[in-house]
């Protein structure tokens, strides 16, 4: 049963603008370790950093839960490339379905909650 979807777009060069100011400070305070060495992996970090940011801002209103904080949720890549969220307050038999995409100055991402 689907309980909550979300979706968000973010301007590639916002995300850009934001770690050319607040350097690791913004870096270390939304994204995890492994987001972040995932992403500086590329050759364009900022579009794998804007995508995970528009994951989570998708899971967050998938979710309607405001008490959950940015590092509480780590979107990884399986062998295969495919998007997973790592969400340390999910709920036993809640699945998180995350897709994301981006172009040259967008990143989009889509979330899906359900439960069985």
């Amino acid at each position: 049963m689907v309980i909550g979807t979300g979706i968000d777009i973010v301007e590639i060069s916002r995300i850009r603008s934001a770690v050319k100011k607040w350097g690791d400070h913004f870096l270390n305070r939304i994204f995890n370790p492994q987001e972040i060495a995932y992403s500086n992996s590329h050759a364009l970090p900022f579009q794998h950093f804007a995508g995970r940011f528009a994951a989570k801002e998708a899971i967050y209103k998938a979710l309607g839960d405001r008490t959950i904080i940015w590092k509480d949720i780590t979107i990884i890549n399986d062998d295969s490339g495919k998007p997973l969220c790592l969400l340390k307050k999910l709920r036993s038999g809640t699945n998180i379905h995350i897709s994301i995409s981006h172009s040259k100055y967008y990143a989009v991402a889509n979330a899906v909650i359900e439960t069985k």
